[in-house]
């Protein structure tokens, strides 16, 4: 092992940086719906119908600003919605660009819900939506280990409709923020993606004025859970960012979990479309998972052969 960071610490940085930004981040690439699967496209592939609205390009939303942290990656429109119930179990998987599993393993996973106001959510801008959270999940028990671990493991997140949701069409707002770089401001990574669903029944439930929030304007780059220097002391003390779950889901519904790893991640994932994006070597994966790791552990592999413009190459891209 020793050898092997020797030699690639020696690699043009250009070259590691090509195939690592594309296995280093990620997308939705599938959604269940009370196990019924929908295939999400690959980002800048050519789209086939999809309830997941596409993004562009796996890099990370970065900064709360952006207007791309309302779906991602200029967002485009699904053609599709799928039907869904109150109390309809969702599960989302997570790729890398490459096809792998999700490569991230710090930070909460949150989602919101927005309704698609006097039109179908296949029509729908979502510029000025207004969203209310229906989860959020960080630690598990213990306070050492995160749930978005589980993503890493190959598990898909975990997301129950609120029982008492009222009826109608809404963008289901599901969030990864990756923590590996927010002990510098600005370091947070946002991976936010939004499926499209119809929700029959003849609930009344809705969030109150105060719960929800635009996007971006949710959030801001110096909210405790998002520039958190001490994310990597232990036991990890952490707050969510945003606005509180809305009352009609601690009020009616079932608590939601995520990334539980009850299911195994597929051999291979189904994807509509071909991504325009290369799959990195085993060499330039391994690099990549390293990269994600806590910065002390890139630190003591400084020692290995790692080099200071390489460490400061990863902080600076990943």
């Amino acid at each position: 092992m020793h050898d092997l960071f020797s030699v690639l610490s020696l690699l043009p940085l250009t070259i590691l940086y090509n195939s690592c930004f594309v296995h280093a981040h990620g997308y939705v690439s599938k959604v269940s719906i009370d196990g019924k699967i929908y295939i999400g496209n690959v980002p800048n592939a050519s789209p086939t119908p999809a309830i997941v609205r596409q993004i562009n390009n796996v890099a990370p939303v970065k900064n709360s600003t952006n207007p791309y942290l309302n779906c991602g990656q200029a967002a485009q429109l699904a053609a599709l919605v799928a039907d869904a119930n109150p109390g309809s179990q969702f599960q989302f998987w997570w790729n890398g660009g490459d096809g792998s599993p999700w490569p991230h393993n710090t930070g909460p996973l949150m989602t919101y819900m927005a309704s698609c106001v006097n039109t179908t959510c296949d029509q729908y801008d979502s510029t000025n939506a207004m969203w209310f959270k229906i989860m959020e999940t960080g630690l598990q028990p213990g306070n050492m280990t995160w749930y978005q671990q589980n993503l890493m493991d190959g598990s898909p997140t975990n997301v129950t409709i609120p029982s008492d949701l009222a009826p109608g069409q809404y963008l289901i707002r599901h969030e990864i923020i990756a923590l590996h770089l927010a002990t510098q401001l600005g370091g947070a990574e946002f991976y936010p993606s939004c499926t499209q669903v119809n929700i029959l029944g003849n609930q009344t439930g809705t969030p109150t004025s105060n719960e929800e929030v635009t996007f971006p304007g949710g959030y801001s780059d110096t909210d405790p859970g998002i520039y958190d220097p001490t994310v990597f002391n232990t036991p990890v003390q952490y707050t969510f960012p945003g606005p509180p779950v809305a009352t009609l889901v601690t009020d009616g519904s079932s608590p939601s979990s995520a990334g539980t790893p009850t299911s195994s991640y597929p051999s291979s994932i189904p994807s509509s479309g071909t991504s325009t994006n290369p799959a990195p070597s085993s060499t330039s994966s391994l690099l990549c998972k390293l990269s994600s790791q806590q910065p002390f552990s890139l630190k003591k592999r400084r020692t290995r052969g790692i080099s200071r413009i390489m460490v400061d190459f990863f902080k600076g891209f990943h």
